[in-house]
């Protein structure tokens, strides 16, 4: 499972590039994963150098390097700032997040975030957690079915498909991946593998608090940045990239306390370093079809 069978890095070089790295910096990696972009930020390390790599995946373990310029934290990356003074570190030169699910965890059957094998309703990121795909789809409510496949899967008839898994889900034993497939068929509307596709995402954000997860690392970022330090993060949902893009545009705006309708424009955080995001080149996307919605925006905190 080592190395790049476990996920290839997208945009490698763009992101190892846009990061700008000081030989002698500390970076985070956010998303360790399979190390693809760890081993690339170490290549441009000297010895007095630092990374520290976050994942809150138990696999991803099975992936660090025998390096001891590397601290690998084992946690959500939402929890950036406590671990970077836990490990003594009050201010890094740059931050990379890849957002993307590793190939490794779609292809792992027991993980259950494919639609390609039957396999438990479960989709945590972190095996610490408590809420499985199973009792959000036994729990939830028409209406927060509803919102979750209509935001997180952009799912044409999310409110059909919500009543119908209320309905049908006190009458059939929903226990794995091939019942869930049974139960969703009636509903099933186009491509059934691009429906079934949207339906998991949608899932698979909620279990794992995606987007909750990014907006915390986000909020956390001006006070963990070394002026001209550079945050590059992959995004690989629409609304993942609208997050960060609207991130870096407004960092440094706030609300006025006694007016809800008036904002403050304090010094900008951030100098957005490429107008469009970054996609992956048509050769790269040849050898990585899994790349092809991944887009790249790189801020120099000010």
């Amino acid at each position: 499972m080592k190395g790049s069978s476990y996920h290839v890095p997208v945009l490698f070089k763009e992101a190892i590039d846009a990061l700008d790295i000081k030989p002698g910096g500390i970076y985070v990696d956010c998303t360790f994963g399979g190390g693809g972009h760890a081993r690339g930020i170490l290549e441009k390390l000297n010895a007095g150098g630092r990374l520290i790599a976050f994942d809150q995946d138990a696999d991803a373990k099975q992936n660090i390097p025998d390096d001891d310029r590397l601290i690998f934290v084992p946690h959500n990356f939402r929890h950036l700032q406590r671990f970077l003074r836990l490990h003594h570190f009050e201010k890094v030169n740059g931050v990379l997040a890849d957002l993307g699910v590793s190939s490794f965890q779609f292809d792992e059957a027991t993980r259950g975030f494919s639609i390609r094998f039957n396999g438990p309703l479960d989709m945590r990121m972190d095996k610490r957690g408590e809420k499985t795909a199973l009792e959000i789809l036994l729990q939830y409510s028409a209406p927060q079915l509803h919102k979750m496949f209509e935001q997180y899967g952009e799912v044409t008839n999310s409110k059909t498909l919500a009543n119908h898994i209320v309905e049908q889900r006190g009458k059939i034993v929903l226990k794995d991946i091939e019942s869930f497939r049974t139960l969703l068929h009636p509903v099933i509307k186009g491509n059934p593998n691009k429906y079934l596709a949207q339906v998991f995402q949608a899932l698979r954000i909620e279990v794992n608090d995606e987007m909750g997860a990014l907006k915390d690392m986000l909020l956390q970022l001006p006070s963990v940045l070394l002026p001209k330090a550079r945050v590059a993060i992959i995004t690989f949902h629409s609304i993942e990239d609208r997050i960060v893009k609207k991130f870096f545009k407004q960092a440094g705006i706030t609300e006025d306390d006694n007016n809800p309708f008036s904002t403050t424009q304090r010094n900008p955080e951030f100098n957005i370093l490429f107008k469009k995001p970054i996609i992956p080149a048509a050769a790269e996307l040849e050898l990585n079809p899994r790349a092809r919605s991944a887009k790249l925006r790189v801020a120099e905190k000010v």
